[in-house]
């Protein structure tokens, strides 16, 4: 679904939101499965409630303008 979004009519906005984020990219799934195993195991048993953005700072720049690394 990513990657007809990506090449679709909206893709040109997502290409610029991930060039002008932190990470210059979008994520990776390992990246994405990373953050699964910690909120899953152990480490993060005392994590409730929340929700984790895994965008590399795209939402936060979006909103916010120009970040840094």
């Amino acid at each position: 679904m990513a990657v007809d979004e990506f090449n679709g009519p909206r893709g040109d906005f997502y290409k610029n939101m991930f060039a002008k984020c932190p990470a210059g990219r979008p994520d990776t799934v390992d990246e994405v499965a990373n953050v699964a195993e910690l909120l899953m195991g152990d480490r993060g048993a005392f994590i409730t409630g929340t929700d984790v953005l895994i965008d590399g700072g795209a939402t936060a720049s979006y909103f916010y303008g120009p970040l840094r690394p």
